[in-house]
């Protein structure tokens, strides 16, 4: 075949270290274009930034030249930085892990309203919860003593 095609549509999700709730109302959308200024620059598209205080969701679409963990080491050193430096928040951290869950295209429309609508969702159900069902309903096997 003399050319690549892909189709690599992620769903990441982190939170700040121990799920402070440390991301505030009047900076948290500088924060979603931030992050997804980081993507852009990674050579990636981001195509839904989203979350609320204590945690965030991306919905990005990626090429066969992207490793998982290089771009997310990236989105959390690059932000972390941001919000040391933008914000003085010199306390930030992230989580040291994250979820990364594949999007089928004919999803891209649902997954990306679910994360710009995090603040309604919230509302009904915890980042907990919210995030044990995108384990269970992407099959990925977990002990719940690691989660948190």
């Amino acid at each position: 075949m003399p050319s690549t095609h892909t189709s690599l549509y992620f769903h990441f999700v982190f939170s700040t270290k121990d799920r402070l709730p440390l991301i505030a109302d009047d900076w948290k959308e500088k924060l979603h274009s931030y992050l997804g200024g980081i993507v852009r620059n990674q050579n990636g598209v981001a195509l839904a930034v989203g979350g609320i205080n204590d945690h965030v969701h991306l919905l990005v679409s990626l090429s066969a030249i992207h490793r998982l963990s290089d771009l997310m080491r990236e989105l959390k050193a690059s932000s972390s930085a941001w919000i040391h430096r933008e914000i003085g928040l010199k306390s930030f951290a992230w989580q040291v892990g994250y979820g990364a869950f594949t999007v089928s295209p004919n999803n891209l429309a649902r997954v990306k309203n679910y994360i710009l609508n995090q603040e309604r969702h919230h509302r009904k159900q915890s980042f907990k919860d919210e995030y044990v069902g995108l384990l269970k309903t992407s099959g990925v096997d977990y002990d719940e003593i690691y989660l948190w």
